[in-house]
């Protein structure tokens, strides 16, 4: 375990890099706009303020180089990355509209089983779109709504100080052929089995038991702690040996994987055990990796040695920093 390697690989692995312009679309379309705003940029999903609950609104575009290369995984992660973006909030998904853009028929076709087996598998429908049906290029891009109580809502740039970071992570799982990052952990389950795990956030919300949590998406594991604590203004150490980890799976592999189910969380330490209890009820694995601070740097440690991954006073992963508080909002 080279820590050196781990830190320069995470840095230059593009799930990290891609990330980076974020915040220039973001300090260009102003958010001011409204005091029914709750939560908007760097969080998984905006949450708009309707009676005593929040509309949750999400939108996901598939990579070109996944519809190239399985276009059948590319429509069913299409609608499982909206899927787990309202989870991540403490939400309950509602509905979908997709936009496809396409060239190739077979292709179109292998996109739409993918999205039809995902959407099954989730019981979220798809109502609604559009189709470009005269593109020279191939691509799926989905929208989502789910609701979530206003006193409920999980957002990814609240954590404390003090607080306990916890992974948590389904490691019944595999990588599809030619999908070297996909740790693909749904669509050979039962679909009830998918669809109790995907709730169990909602408990996790009711209960109040994270002070912030973010689904793990393609930066991987730690790279998706570190967007957490870039939004929340904080720093903190993760332990790699503490990280669940598959047997058998390459750790390097493991720590950029995108988790079919997995999510980061900062939480008080008097929470953590029965954070951790609930997902083993739905068979996840979770632990306690590390610890948040008021420092500026994200530090990975391992076998006795630590180095900093990140430092927010000059490095970036979106630019989204500080949620800053507005009149009306009191999510």
């Amino acid at each position: 375990m080279d820590l050196d390697v781990i830190v320069s690989t995470i840095r230059g692995f593009p799930g990290i890099t891609r990330k980076n312009t974020v915040h220039e679309i973001v300090n260009f379309l102003s958010t001011d706009l409204s005091p029914d705003i709750v939560a908007s940029e760097g969080e998984d999903a905006a949450a708009i303020a309707y009676g005593n609950d929040c509309i949750l609104f999400a939108a996901d575009g598939i990579m070109e180089s996944l519809v190239k290369e399985d276009p059948f995984y590319a429509g069913y992660f299409a609608v499982l990355v909206n899927v787990n973006d309202i989870a991540a909030m403490g939400g309950r998904p509602l509905a979908m509209v997709d936009i496809i853009s396409m060239s190739d028929g077979k292709i179109c076709s292998k996109l739409l089983k993918g999205m039809e087996r995902a959407v099954r598998k989730f019981n979220v429908p798809i109502v609604g779109g559009h189709t470009h049906p005269d593109c020279n290029y191939n691509a799926i891009d989905i929208s989502i709504i789910g609701t979530v109580p206003r006193t409920d809502i999980i957002r990814s740039s609240t954590a404390e100080a003090g607080n306990d970071i916890v992974f948590a992570m389904d490691l019944d799982g595999s990588y599809p052929p030619g999908l070297k990052y996909a740790w693909d952990t749904t669509t050979k389950k039962e679909d009830k089995d998918v669809q109790e795990q995907m709730a169990l956030m909602c408990t996790v919300a009711k209960e109040r038991l994270v002070t912030a949590g973010k689904d793990m998406s393609n930066p991987g594991c730690v790279g998706t702690m570190g967007m957490l604590l870039e939004s929340s203004g904080k720093g903190g150490s993760i332990h790699i040996e503490k990280i669940p980890r598959p047997e058998g799976v390459d750790l390097m592999r493991w720590l950029l994987s995108y988790q079919g189910y997995g999510f980061v969380f900062s939480c008080r330490p008097e929470n953590s055990q029965r954070l951790i209890d609930l997902f083993k009820s739905v068979n996840v694995d979770a632990a306690v990796v590390g610890t948040v601070n008021d420092s500026s740097e994200m530090i990975l440690c391992a076998e006795g040695r630590s180095k900093v991954l990140f430092d927010f006073s000059k490095d970036i992963i979106t630019g989204c920093g500080p949620r800053r508080s507005k009149p009306g909002h009191k999510g």
